[in-house]
């Protein structure tokens, strides 16, 4: 009975050491270890299609919470029919309510057409003033029906006021295109002139940053108070000791990394982060990975708590999936990734 007793202490306390508990079947729970994040909670909103933010965002939550202290949920793109995570349902994200109680929304979405009973959630969320952080498809998260009570915010948005949507106008540009050749060529970050101080950027040395996904095409000057942190080198390959790319690419280079402040109707000021990096691939990366827990903490106004020496490991065996439509894991269920 005793050797019983502590076998199931063993297991209780393996599960809480993994730091991931399941709270829902749609969606993931990962309660926070000691940390400077203790006592907030960022919840991930993820949906795309291609680059495969199911599999990247839960490890980068998983690290928030073991090495940082933050309490993190993962909410999925959930199948109606079979309770499995499908990017390619763009309909159906359950949990989004958990963002009433967020003290930073993550948002790894594209295209999503979501009921207004769903999408009043992120809405409200984005209007409370609020930090976000967006990566890339996120600026062009939202394509939503003629009938959207909140139809302002689709990629292409024409209203007055609000061209862009939530893209342009919360995270500084919505969707305009493939900078760099897709899927040929990768992206190199440079750290932009005059940002080596920035706090998001401790740690982090100009053309560490490394990923395979290509650069986005932006309008320059980006809007508003935007500020340029990493400029995207465009690589002639798909290696990182590959050589720039010649050409117009690169000159000039395309911001992939940028802070900025969103004013809500009632007048509040968000802090925002927004990288058109950050597919699950480009994540292997530490670089990049302290980067986005940097922009994190820099979000929630704890810039006094970026060392640009805290740990960002990645948490178990990490093994992502290639980007591509359709290369998504099929069924996969929230359970499956516990």
């Amino acid at each position: 009975m005793i050797r019983i007793r502590l076998h199931m202490l063993l297991v209780v306390l393996g599960t809480a050491a993994a730091g991931s508990v399941l709270a829902d079947e749609n969606w993931l729970e990962f309660p926070g270890n000691e940390g400077p994040g203790q006592g907030k909670r960022i919840v991930f909103v993820t949906g795309d299609e291609e680059y495969r933010s199911e599999e990247g965002m839960p490890m980068l939550a998983k690290i928030l919470a073991r090495h940082h202290g933050f309490h993190c949920t993962v909410l999925f793109a959930i199948d109606k029919n079979d309770g499995t995570i499908n990017p390619n349902e763009i309909t159906n994200i359950p949990g989004l309510e958990k963002l009433a109680a967020a003290d930073l929304a993550v948002i790894f979405l594209r295209w999503r057409d979501l009921p207004d009973d769903q999408l009043v959630h992120l809405i409200d969320y984005v209007e409370s003033g609020k930090p976000v952080v967006g990566l890339r498809t996120a600026t062009h998260a939202l394509k939503l029906r003629a009938d959207s009570k909140y139809r302002r915010y689709t990629w292409d948005s024409r209203e007055e006021g609000y061209d862009g949507g939530l893209g342009r106008q919360v995270l500084g540009e919505t969707w305009i295109s493939h900078h760099g050749d897709h899927g040929k060529q990768s992206t190199r970050g440079i750290i932009a002139p005059g940002a080596e101080n920035h706090p998001i950027l401790r740690g982090i040395k100009s053309g560490e940053i490394w990923g395979p996904t290509d650069v986005y095409g932006v309008r320059l000057p980006l809007p508003g108070d935007s500020q340029p942190l990493v400029l995207g080198q465009v690589v002639e390959g798909m290696k990182p000791t590959d050589p720039p790319a010649a050409g117009p690419k690169n000159d000039p280079m395309m911001p992939v990394a940028w802070v900025k402040s969103y004013t809500t109707a009632s007048g509040k000021k968000a802090r925002v982060f927004t990288t058109t990096m950050g597919s699950s691939t480009d994540l292997e990366n530490a670089p990049l990975r302290r980067l986005l827990v940097n922009a994190c903490y820099w979000t929630l106004a704890m810039d006094d708590k970026i060392t640009g020496q805290a740990n960002v490991d990645l948490v178990g065996e990490y093994r992502p999936t290639p980007f591509a439509f359709n290369g998504f894991k099929k069924g996969v269920k929230p359970a499956d990734l516990k």
